[in-house]
């Protein structure tokens, strides 16, 4: 049963991120989509954290393991690189780590 959770997690997801950054690419070039959806990824999975129940694979595993992005981010930095954008790229990755760290933190801090 936990693999038909993460499966309907993972099917809104996916769709959900595309459609964020699709959104957030109309109006600049810049990677804001992939940093919104992993920054409330992060959150979202501090929020279900110490949650075991359907709830947690549904949100965590499944939603937020196809909403979030890990190898956009890492292409965004690369293609940033190629650019010679080096101050985009190194404010994208901080803002990223510490943005996350602290949605993280935020979700965990709720619900303890």
């Amino acid at each position: 049963m936990s693999a038909l959770y993460v499966a309907l997690g993972a099917f809104i997801g996916a769709p959900a991120r595309f459609l964020i950054d699709q959104y957030f690419r109309r109006f600049t070039s810049k990677p804001i989509g992939t940093f919104a959806v992993n920054i409330v990824g992060s959150f979202l999975l501090g929020l279900t954290f110490a949650n075991k129940t359907h709830w947690h694979d549904f949100v965590a595993v499944g939603f937020a393991g196809a909403f979030t992005t890990w190898s956009t981010f890492v292409l965004d930095l690369y293609l940033g690189y190629e650019l010679k954008k080096y101050k985009e790229v190194l404010v994208n990755l901080a803002a990223s780590i510490i943005f996350g760290l602290l949605a993280a933190w935020a979700g965990i801090s709720l619900v303890s």
